[in-house]
């Protein structure tokens, strides 16, 4: 990993350091900041290759940064994991419902950082296009081919009616990704398709009702939506 490059961006200069030494010992190149100021200049010098932003900074805040490099080319496809406090589930779906690619809460310990950095780094960007309409899906022991609208576990079918398929597909397309049901609804429905947050929940009940055991792959992120086990 020493050709990965970090940048931290935390106003708490001892959780900076520790953040900043534990990435180092797992061969990460760390540069820090300790204001959103600060961290805009080392990404107009250089590109990192992942953003560590603490949501509650001084002066420009970490959502309005993260708004910001989600919103200009040049930093459009860097991930950016949210560090946050306890209490501020708003503000993560609103970070991810901006581009924002994960979240940290605070206290943390040094492995599940770590593994967290680790597995945003292996994730494919998110502007990479999921497989075309007439390739497979493999993932886990399931087979999700698109074209066919079909979903196989282990070789037997599973019945899904078209919403929980595409609800499926959607977030087995981008496995570890975290979304908010706004952003599943957008993705399966489209924009103008009237859907409360409660009927996602329903499409996920039914989906892990009749994939059985592997429904366990769908995991619930509490406050703020839900992903596809990586």
């Amino acid at each position: 990993m020493a050709d990965k490059t970090i940048l931290i961006i935390e106003d708490e200069e001892d959780i900076l350091a520790l953040m900043h030494y534990n990435l180092t010992k797992e061969g990460y190149q760390v540069i820090g900041a300790l204001s959103a100021e600060e961290g805009l200049k080392f990404l107009l010098e250089g590109k990192p290759d992942l953003v560590l932003l603490d949501l509650m900074l001084p002066g420009l805040s970490g959502l309005d940064l993260c708004r910001r490099l989600k919103g200009a080319e040049k930093t459009a496809s860097i991930p950016i994991i949210m560090v946050t406090a306890k209490g501020e589930e708003e503000d993560v779906v609103a970070g991810l419902e901006m581009g924002a690619d994960d979240y940290l809460s605070k206290p943390f310990s040094p492995r599940i950082l770590a593994a967290r950095v680790k597995a945003a780094l292996r994730r494919p960007r998110r502007d990479v296009p999921p497989p075309a309409d007439n390739s497979a899906l493999h993932i886990h022991e399931l087979i999700i081919h698109p074209g066919r609208k079909e979903v196989l576990a282990e070789g037997q079918p599973i019945d899904l009616t078209f919403t929980e398929f595409h609800v499926l597909y959607f977030l087995a397309t981008r496995p570890g990704w975290v979304f908010t049901r706004y952003q599943i609804v957008n993705a399966v429905r489209g924009e103008d398709y009237a859907v409360t947050d409660r009927a996602v929940d329903v499409q996920i009940v039914g989906l892990r009702k009749k994939m059985g055991r592997y429904g366990k792959y769908i995991e619930t992120v509490r406050g703020v939506g839900y992903r596809f086990k990586d």
